[in-house]
């Protein structure tokens, strides 16, 4: 399968927290405990990335329930790889990306949105950044 970054599960642990606070300050969601031991030991290890398939099955869910809150496709309706380029001028999929996009996995289409994130060339991300801010339903 593929990797899902320190930085997801960090955005999935927030998420939780901010869904189900803590009445106490000290007691966890159970989603964010889950979440919590895949990080620490993430940052013990020194690992930036997880295998989507090492997680135990709680907190694989919690983690594909914070993916579902998230924009699920980078595309803007600006698709220059329908014109040949090897990767959009819009969201900055490669053409295979694009094309396979449906039959990927949540960690998968996840590796792409960071590669593209990171990148930021994208027309998604300055000249047409009020697409993305539209198509997600979210404010940016």
């Amino acid at each position: 399968m593929a990797d899902i970054s320190i930085l997801d599960i960090e955005s999935a642990i927030n998420f939780w927290r901010a869904r189900s606070p803590s009445p106490d300050g000290i007691t966890l969601a159970p989603q964010v405990r889950v979440l919590a031991e895949v990080y620490a030991l993430m940052v013990f290890e020194r690992r930036h990335d997880v295998d989507e398939l090492a997680l135990a099955r709680e907190a694989y869910a919690a983690w594909l329930e914070w993916y579902g809150s998230t924009p699920d496709t980078p595309c803007i309706a600006i698709c220059s790889t329908s014109q040949g380029d090897a990767q959009c001028k819009g969201c900055g999929r490669t053409f295979d990306e694009v094309q396979l996009w449906p039959q990927m996995s949540p960690a998968q289409k996840r590796q792409v949105w960071r590669r593209i994130t990171l990148h930021s060339e994208a027309w998604r991300f300055n000249r047409y950044a009020e697409r993305a801010v539209e198509g997600s339903g979210k404010t940016a």
